[in-house]
């Protein structure tokens, strides 16, 4: 672990609270200038660290800045994950698609600031300002499942969300299948999941599990594209109490809970419960356009049970929807 990350764990252990530079020194066994130098460089990455003298450093409590240290020490589940942050990237998804290709471990996580080119499904972006969201992915090896179980994780994952959201910002959130969280009508998070399958068995090898979440405001708003569609869950401009931190743990664990034991669908029936599209007329994309359908249920599968207007009854496990909510 760099000296960098052995200080802020420090800092974080202590937040709130002035810890001297000789103390810190001390711990880590390097020199009052190595902390100083540390200090600075963590400072000019955002974090709000305060220097009083004969009293020391201290870092803020109301900041919300994304860290490997902040995230540590909110996870639960033990022996699992691997946490790195990064300040700006093009896609988590992107770089751990080529980590998990390397052999990176099941639970390496990655989580980022912003994200220059975040991935959605269907070959969209995914709108990811500095400092506003949640943007994460994490490797998975899920041994002995098929390649049409990786809809399963995404399911998994959604309701794992959806959970950690309610839990930390007091919001009830709906799943729009497959894949979004909506929060008062409005798309507040988006789930890829993208794997890699044996050619001769059909058998996932790797998969990574991508989640972005729309936290808070960011001032420039959303793209056009996006007006009226898009929202954060929070009302304001500024994150606080470590909430992003808190929710990419929260989201871990729950999801691990399911994950851990995937084929038992013990997600299922609060996935069931949360959907917004269970009982309304949605527009269906076909080939040759889209087709009204009436949404029947959701099967064991995680698959879209539909009725179409001519009677026909369908089940849905890839494509897009979409209906007035």
């Amino acid at each position: 672990m760099s000296i960098k990350y052995q200080v802020l764990k420090l800092l974080e252990d202590n937040k709130g609270s002035y810890i001297s530079g000789n103390y810190i020194a001390g711990e880590l066994s390097v020199s009052r200038a190595s902390v100083w130098k540390t200090i600075v460089t963590l400072r000019s990455e955002g974090y709000g660290i305060s220097a009083v003298t004969n009293k020391g450093y201290c870092l803020e409590k109301s900041g919300d800045l994304l860290s490997t240290e902040g995230i540590l020490r909110h996870i639960k589940t033990e022996g699992v994950f691997i946490v790195e942050t990064k300040k700006l990237v093009t896609s988590t998804n992107t770089l751990l698609l080529t980590e998990a290709a390397r052999g990176a471990p099941e639970g390496y996580v990655l989580a980022a600031e912003a994200q220059t080119h975040g991935k959605g499904r269907q070959g969209r972006g995914f709108f990811s300002p500095e400092g506003h969201g949640a943007y994460f992915s994490v490797v998975l090896r899920p041994e002995k499942h098929r390649a049409n179980d990786a809809h399963l994780i995404t399911a998994a994952a959604a309701v794992a969300a959806a959970r950690a959201i309610e839990e930390i910002f007091n919001v009830k959130v709906g799943i729009k299948w497959v894949n979004d969280l909506y929060v008062k009508g409005k798309k507040i998070c988006g789930i890829l999941t993208e794997a890699t399958v044996g050619m001769e068995n059909n058998v996932i090898d790797s998969a990574v599990l991508g989640i972005g979440i729309n936290v808070t405001k960011a001032a420039e708003g959303y793209p056009q594209e996006l007006k009226g569609i898009a929202d954060a869950i929070a009302n304001r401009t500024q994150g606080r109490d470590n909430e992003r931190c808190r929710l990419i743990a929260a989201t871990l664990d729950n999801f691990w809970d399911y994950y851990k034991d995937l084929s038992k669908r013990a997600f299922l029936d609060e996935y069931r419960k949360r959907s917004i599209l269970l009982g309304k007329t949605v527009s269906v994309q076909v080939a040759d356009g889209a087709k009204s359908a009436k949404v029947l249920s959701v099967d064991d599968e995680c698959g879209l049970v539909v009725r179409y207007d001519d009677g026909n009854i369908a089940t849905l496990n890839s494509g897009e929807v979409s209906v007035g909510i």
